[in-house]
């Protein structure tokens, strides 16, 4: 199948879980509600450009007339390295597809991310687990984001203040990472809403 978009991605992904919930196809303009999105012609393009690329199959003349294909990538994304410059669901970002349930997160997972490095052992988020993400750009105080700054991608504890944002590791031996927003860009990716871990870690 040919890679498929990033907002392909999201879209792909909102169908899965919506038909996951229900068990029936979401309308065009249940797709915008639930994506926040005003352009339902935009939502067209994106379920045809779908389908021709073989991940869902349109039914003409039905308003719930989506199907997903075999072909479909199963599960949620799961991103390594973050690719410089590149969108987050970007497909040079994708390493494989993960069977697991987003609704298992509250709020539901969007992707999961490889974790590198100990800088958040405290928070029990370990080296090499994966990291459930809701991707969204807003955060607050205290919450634990993936916050993109240039090129680097890092997850950290969130803290504002005004224009100065304080990126905190749950870990001692990490310094925080503080960001003057007048002088330097930050992105906020996500939200972690839970971690799947993939092996076992004694805790020192």
């Amino acid at each position: 199948m040919p890679d498929l978009s990033p907002k392909q991605l999201e879209v792909l992904a909102f169908i899965r879980r919506f038909m996951d919930q229900g068990g029936l196809p979401p309308t065009r303009g249940e797709i915008a509600e639930g994506l926040r999105l005003k352009n339902r012609q935009g939502i067209d393009q994106h379920l045809r450009a779908l389908a021709a690329k073989g991940a869902i199959e349109l039914i003409p003349g039905i308003s719930r007339g989506i199907r997903l294909s075999e072909a479909a990538p199963a599960g949620l994304p799961l991103l390594g390295r973050i690719a410089a410059g590149a969108p987050i669901l970007a497909a040079s970002n994708i390493e494989d597809y993960v069977n697991v349930d987003p609704q298992l997160f509250r709020p539901a997972a969007d992707f999961l991310l490889r974790v590198r490095g100990d800088s958040m052992k405290d928070a029990d988020i370990l080296d090499r687990d994966l990291l459930a993400v809701h991707r969204t750009k807003q955060a607050r105080n205290g919450q634990i984001v993936v916050a993109r700054i240039g090129d680097e991608a890092t997850v950290k504890y969130y803290r504002r203040q005004g224009q100065l944002v304080r990126l905190e590791p749950a870990n001692p031996a990490y310094a925080p990472i503080e960001i003057d927003l007048r002088e330097q860009e930050l992105a906020i990716e996500g939200l972690a809403t839970g971690v799947v871990r993939t092996v076992l870690s004694r805790r020192s």
